[in-house]
């Protein structure tokens, strides 16, 4: 952790094996945090309450590049690579750049206003 960020955890305990953590998002309240992995495993520390993650939902998808929380912390999101978005929790879902028809390489971030 560093400046004013809290330290709740870390994954880095995992194992050799283990797949690489690809991102991470704050709680709202700045009490935690969820990391995730390129499988979509899911790592909540603090306050983050574990919402469900891609292996959890029987969906094997080994290119998770992003991951951005809803304001409430109620829920979040997890993307990968071609597009495809999972939500969890209380984040609804308004479809991906998958169902829109749209032509994309690679998705790093999501980011929600």
């Amino acid at each position: 952790a560093y400046g004013d960020a809290g330290f709740y955890g870390s994954a880095a305990g995992r194992g050799a094996g283990a797949p690489p953590i690809v991102a991470m998002a704050p709680t709202p309240s700045g009490a935690g945090y969820w990391l995730v992995d390129s499988n979509g495993g899911i790592y909540n520390y603090g306050d983050a309450a574990n919402l469900g993650s891609v292996p959890g939902s029987g969906v094997i998808d080994l290119d998770i590049v992003g991951m951005a929380a809803t304001p409430t912390g109620g829920g979040y999101y997890l993307v990968n690579s071609s597009g495809k978005i999972y939500a969890f929790g209380a984040a609804p879902g308004y479809g991906d750049a998958l169902t829109s028809g749209l032509d994309i390489d690679a998705i790093g971030v999501v980011v929600l206003g």
